[in-house]
């Protein structure tokens, strides 16, 4: 059922790792709102979100209904001289798993299906409104530290994908081929971001299912995407004037995603994340709780 693999996370609520993003919502809010909604897992959100320690963290999100699915790991992976393993290692440790032989299978106390490490090659600046250009030196990095990451994470039953995003060093459409053909490792489908870098959601996961492990569910106003891309207005000003709608509610067919994903055996999360920037708490009842209810229906209406 594709309604038990639908999940939340905190960025739906403006929770979000970028300094001065916006009104920032307290777990205990977020989470209860979470669970009410009947999502059935959550990443974890930005360091700090949520409790350090893994047990502490596992038991306030079961009181809430929710399992830990794993989280965003922005990470340098194009810049030769600099290892991202020891930064890696300590993301894993947080995650609260540890080293195994792999022949013994995932670590006790891991979710079924494992926790997912979703890596973006950030370009180590605050935001992700301008990156830089990466020469070939950086690309033969970046590909040779995803595959390094891959097989880490792997030693500790950890799945790691790579999220193409806006403002990373890879966000476009031939710097996700260039993945695809020089490393191993396998995609997180967003279809917000892969949109708004030119490439087509629908396209991608039609024509790689195999490299799919992993999806982030946005809808997209087409037309402030290409904005974006265009550079007519900076990525966080259009997040702040609703580049991203609820499922149905923008111009991708996410239903025709679904359908292709579940079509060609993809068993993974479905992550609902529609990017979000408050300005103030929101009324009890109200604000990111609203499109995250309405992305639910539109999920209900797909598997009727």
């Amino acid at each position: 059922m594709i309604k038990d693999r639908v999940a939340g996370a905190p960025i739906s609520w403006g929770v979000c790792e970028v300094p001065g993003w916006g009104h920032q919502m307290a777990p205990a809010r977020v989470l209860a709102e979470m669970g009410a909604a009947g999502l059935a897992a959550t990443e974890f959100g930005p360091d700090g979100f949520l409790p350090a320690g893994a047990a502490e963290r596992a038991d306030l999100l079961a009181s809430h209904g929710l399992r830990p699915l794993g989280g965003f790991a922005p990470a340098v992976l194009h810049d030769p001289s600099r290892d991202p393993l020891p930064e890696i290692r300590r993301t894993l440790a947080a995650f609260g798993v540890e080293r195994s032989n792999p022949a013994e299978g995932t670590p006790a106390g891991t979710p079924a299906g494992g926790l997912t490490l979703v890596l973006a090659a950030v370009h180590g600046l605050d935001g992700y409104d301008e990156r830089p250009a990466l020469d070939a030196a950086g690309w033969a990095a970046l590909l040779a530290n995803l595959d390094r990451i891959a097989a880490l994470a792997a030693e500790s039953g950890v799945r790691a994908v790579l999220h193409p995003h806006v403002g990373t060093m890879v966000e476009r459409a031939d710097e996700v081929q260039r993945v695809l053909d020089g490393s191993g490792i396998p995609l997180c489908l967003d279809t917000g971001h892969l949109l708004i870098g030119g490439v087509d959601p629908g396209e991608l996961a039609a024509r790689v299912p195999g490299r799919i492990a992993h999806v982030h569910l946005k809808d997209v106003d087409a037309g402030l995407a290409a904005d974006v891309r265009a550079g007519r207005i900076a990525y966080t000003d259009a997040v702040r004037k609703g580049v991203y709608r609820p499922l149905g509610g923008g111009d991708i067919d996410i239903a025709g995603i679904v359908r292709s994903l579940e079509g060609a055996g993809y068993g993974g999360w479905y992550v609902l994340e529609q990017d979000t920037i408050l300005d103030r708490e929101p009324d009890e009842g109200a604000g990111p709780i609203a499109d995250v209810r309405a992305c639910l229906d539109f999920l209900a209406g797909i598997a009727a």
